[in-house]
């Protein structure tokens, strides 16, 4: 855990006074495991305050505690070989191979050669990169994208609990970024680190972000789950820095299944009669129809059942689902798959197939009407109401 306590710095002017307040007394606390964005347009204060936290700036007031250790007592480069550290400009050394520019920081604590090998090659196959392949190669025989992931799995070689990580990927163009910003949620997943991450792009920092501190002019605005960032701005300024889109963004945060109506599906061998009577209750043009597991076998249309006799079952009258929405996919995929399909409804399956409910049109309005992601905690720069 990282805990930073009125953090702040004012840097000296050339003529006296009282000087420039870059950040200015900023709290917040990232947890264990947590990853955390720090946004916001340029020279707001975000990349000052990461270099606060490995002393790369020292701090004029405040403290930086990780695991509840003021960083101020440790040892400066004790304290930045333990800090994991990765910069837009990636600063591979060029007269070093892949995997010597890799292991830098075990060489330096001792590692043997056996375990940094090992280690190489465990990251190199993390972000899709073959080690036999690429190891013995020079950052100037690599690409862009694949010396950006080099910077990144370098900064985890010697296991830092903490990563600290200062516009990553702002140097990569559009593709191999949002490629790479995938594996780096894929290994973040896998190694549960505590990260910090430097953006100024608001849909990198909601894709990446547990938590999202939006700083303006030094002072930290909003401090929220990204959701509650889009659903519930504190300000205008977060308002206007979010974008008028903002309610579109949250689609990218929630899934087919938190969304989904989560009507019962009725079974096959269902009573014409049953069925529509049913129909005509909810009034629906539709209904699923799932098997004896409860996986999702189709659906009938009320149209069809008009003038079918009530004793008949449903089971003649089934039609395939067109397409269908995967539990975890987000909704933005979700939507455009309804506009592809000409459709305002898709059945959610989960990964065994099982039915999980209906996503519609009208459930996905409803439900960014609400703020579900907004009851998440949020925490505000002192002064700022939420």
């Amino acid at each position: 855990m990282i805990e930073l306590d009125a953090l702040s710095k004012v840097f000296p002017t050339s003529k006296g006074g009282d000087g420039v307040a870059a950040v200015d007394n900023v709290s917040l606390t990232v947890k264990k495991g947590e990853l955390c964005v720090f946004l916001g347009p340029s020279g707001c204060g975000k990349t000052t305050t990461l270099k606060m936290i490995n002393r790369l700036i020292e701090p004029s007031a405040g403290r930086v505690l990780i695991d509840g250790n003021d960083t101020a007592a440790m040892d400066k480069v004790e304290l930045r070989r333990s800090l994991g550290y990765v910069i837009q400009q990636i600063g591979l050394f060029p007269n070093m191979t892949i995997e010597q520019n890799i292991t830098v920081v075990p060489r330096m604590l001792g590692w043997s050669a056996k375990s940094m090998h090992e280690r190489a090659r465990e990251l190199m196959a993390m972000v899709a990169l073959e080690p036999n392949q690429y190891l013995s190669r020079y950052p100037r025989e690599l690409s862009g994208g694949q010396q950006q992931r080099i910077g990144v799995i370098r900064a985890l070689a010697a296991d830092p609990p903490l990563l600290l990580m200062d516009e990553p990927f702002g140097a990569v163009d559009p593709v191999n970024r949002s490629v790479i910003q995938d594996e780096f949620l894929q290994m973040q997943r896998t190694l549960g680190k505590t990260v910090i991450m430097v953006s100024h792009d608001i849909d990198e920092a909601i894709k990446l972000g547990d938590k999202v501190a939006l700083f303006r002019s030094g002072q930290l605005k909003q401090f929220a789950h990204p959701d509650r960032l889009l659903a519930d701005p504190s300000d205008e300024f977060v308002r206007a820095f979010v974008g008028a889109d903002h309610t579109l963004k949250r689609l990218l945060l929630i899934s087919a299944g938190d969304a989904a109506d989560d009507s019962p599906s009725s079974p096959l061998g269902t009573r014409v009669g049953d069925a529509r009577a049913r129909m005509d209750e909810e009034d629906r043009r539709y209904l699923v129809i799932s098997d004896a597991s409860g996986k999702g076998a189709g659906f009938v249309r009320r149209h069809d059942l008009r003038h079918v006799d009530d004793a008949s079952t449903i089971d003649r009258y089934l039609r395939e689902f067109s397409t269908s929405a995967e539990g975890g996919e987000n909704l933005r995929v979700v939507l455009s798959r309804m506009y592809e399909y000409n459709t305002s409804w898709l059945p959610v399956i989960d990964d065994s197939g099982s039915f999980m409910g209906e996503v519609t049109q009208e459930s996905i309005a409803a439900y960014l009407s609400t703020r579900h992601g907004a009851d998440e905690s949020s925490i505000k720069a002192p002064g700022v109401e939420i």
